[in-house]
């Protein structure tokens, strides 16, 4: 009996758990916004023996940026905050410094491209001043809330003058603060009313509200994944897996979110079509202009940046068969996403182990099986 030919999906995810380089995985393309190929392989919980099925829930981590980038270009819709706001209209306190102790303006927009000057702890060198002044990268639990991680924020150096480099940074936990302040109501209440709620993403908030639907999570390990706990470290990211579970953890706008593929699909579908109701489609195209060109390296050679991802510039330079002006971006517990408007192509590939699924050889071996099945 002959066996069935595989495609190059099939064999890319099989290699990469064949391989234990990921424990389990789902895969979604969809062209034109319907299912042409969806795959739950692997393991959602090893330790258990419980497999990977569609109805999981995921830790998002960087998956949330654009979800409250969405919510923000709501306001900027309605007039209520301009992109060339400073911050301190809003947050009068959130005034970091160069390191020769000037205080330049911070705009909305500087926050929303990462061109603030800010950056992340995992960034650093060992010992930086992110990790001195215990600011917290928004996958750790901290027993303290968002006003006093901003408020250790603002006393870290700036790494360059705002609007003149790209780094990726905490500027959009700062939006959420913003927001906040603007909506006089709670970040995961302005994210439900104006994007999840309205998208029927009834399976993405804040905190998990069926914690026996987490995908369990582990690191890099070898011979094979480890099991993440709170505390595990993996290319200085700290990570704390209980924080999904806390209702009280400070809601982080730019990693503090969990959900479900097919919530995921349905916003980023809306943003591949114009913004399924929730922005007009003159706001979602400014969103998907490139702000920062080829030179900010924002995802890799060729990437830009736009509001809320990686924006494709130069496809020769990364190697990729994606069209200029693929929208591009990842999560630290090991996903990563791609629209190509072109080939009205969207992808999602949720994992359960971090960081192979973010940015290792499963990423660019999902990407090329893609074009190789569906590739115009």
């Amino acid at each position: 009996m002959t066996a069935p030919v595989k495609s190059s999906l099939d064999r890319a995810i099989e290699g990469a758990i064949a391989e234990k380089r990921i424990m389990g995985t789902l895969v979604t393309v969809l062209r034109d916004g319907e299912v042409i190929y969806r795959r739950a392989a692997g393991l959602a919980d090893r330790e258990a023996g419980r497999a990977m099925d569609e109805t999981l829930v995921f830790r998002l981590a960087s998956l949330t940026k654009p979800i409250v980038t969405a919510a923000a270009m709501h306001y900027v819709e309605a007039g209520t905050i301009r992109l060339d706001d400073p911050v301190t209209a809003f947050l009068p306190d959130f005034q970091p410094a160069l390191p020769d102790g000037t205080r330049p303006a911070i705009t909305l927009e500087h926050l929303l491209t990462h061109t603030s000057g800010l950056g992340y702890g995992f960034i650093e060198e060992p010992g930086g001043a992110y990790q001195r002044l215990g600011i917290s990268d928004g996958l750790d639990l901290r027993p303290f809330g968002l006003a006093e991680n901003l408020r250790r924020l603002a006393q870290a150096p700036l790494a360059f003058e705002p609007g003149s480099g790209w780094r990726y940074s905490l500027g959009i936990d700062v939006i959420g603060a913003v927001l906040e302040q603007v909506a006089r109501e709670p970040l995961p209440a302005i994210v439900d009313r104006l994007v999840t709620g309205p998208l029927s993403m009834t399976d993405t908030a804040f905190h998990a509200r069926e914690p026996e639907r987490l995908a369990t999570p582990y690191v890099d390990g070898a011979p094979e994944p480890e099991l993440m706990v709170d505390g595990s470290v993996t290319s200085n990211v700290v990570y704390s897996p209980s924080r999904a579970l806390d209702p009280t953890a400070y809601p982080s706008g730019g990693a503090g979110m969990v959900g479900r593929a097919a919530d995921m699909l349905k916003f980023f579908e809306a943003m591949r079509t114009g913004g399924g109701g929730i922005l007009k489609p003159e706001t979602v195209a400014e969103m998907r202009r490139d702000r920062g060109g080829a030179a900010a390296q924002s995802d890799g050679p060729g990437w830009g940046f736009g509001l809320g991802w990686g924006v494709l510039a130069d496809p020769a330079a990364d190697g990729s068969p994606q069209a200029p002006g693929t929208l591009q971006w990842g999560g630290a517990y090991g996903h990563n996403w791609f629209i190509d408007p072109v080939n009205r192509l969207t992808v999602l590939a949720l994992t359960n182990t971090a960081l192979e699924g973010m940015w290792g050889q499963f990423k660019r071996d999902i990407r090329d099986a893609v074009y190789e099945e569906f590739g115009s």
